[in-house]
């Protein structure tokens, strides 16, 4: 039986995450072009960073429930074998997925985290054109934020389908543990 526990913390570390993606959507960086006081140059001001610290803390929750779901499961190459089965297969079918889902996720949350952290720091003249303001486009962190849900429900149902096919395999018992052979005539 899978550890209800381990269940229960990978689900809390991924509702946590899953918010503040939610929150690092809802506060974005956003940009304006404003004149010195002398108008003489356009420069950008950006508004609240607070989405990059969101972002961080999505990444690092979904990482820490990803090292806990593949530690209990020894990330599927050591420990004791598997029984051979459907929960076996559905287990190798969904530690891979599991895995690009978390991939994409991190992606996301890091790209969007960085993109939002950098800030234009040049100004231009009043006759140029003005500034290009760089910010997140809409959508980055909503896309972290999806991926972390689908890598939630994945990593949960691999962690089950392992830990049935872990507990139902049994060793041959038999006496001879090699292959049998004939007398030679």
């Amino acid at each position: 039986m899978a550890s209800k526990l381990l269940l229960i913390a990978v689900f809390v570390l991924d509702v946590i995450a899953f918010g503040l993606a939610v929150a690092a959507e809802q506060r974005r960086s956003t940009a304006r072009i404003v004149q010195d006081k002398e108008v003489n140059y356009n420069y950008c001001v950006y508004n609240s960073d607070i989405a990059t610290g969101y972002g961080v803390g999505a990444f690092l929750f979904l990482m820490v429930s990803q090292v806990l779901i593949m530690v209990a499961s020894r990330c599927f190459c050591c420990g004791k074998p598997l029984s051979p089965g459907g929960s076996r297969a559905c287990a190798v079918v969904l530690f891979i997925i599991c895995w690009v889902f978390f991939v994409i996720a991190e992606v996301c949350l890091l790209a969007g985290s960085v993109e939002n952290a950098y800030h234009t720091k040049y100004r231009t003249l009043f006759v140029e054109n003005p500034p290009s303001c760089e910010m997140v486009r809409k959508g980055v962190f909503a896309a972290g934020a999806a991926f972390i849900f689908f890598t939630a429900i994945v990593s949960e149902f691999y962690y089950i389908n392992y830990s049935s096919a872990r507990e139902s395999f049994q060793p041959y018992a038999g006496g001879e543990t090699g292959v049998g052979m004939g007398t030679y005539k």
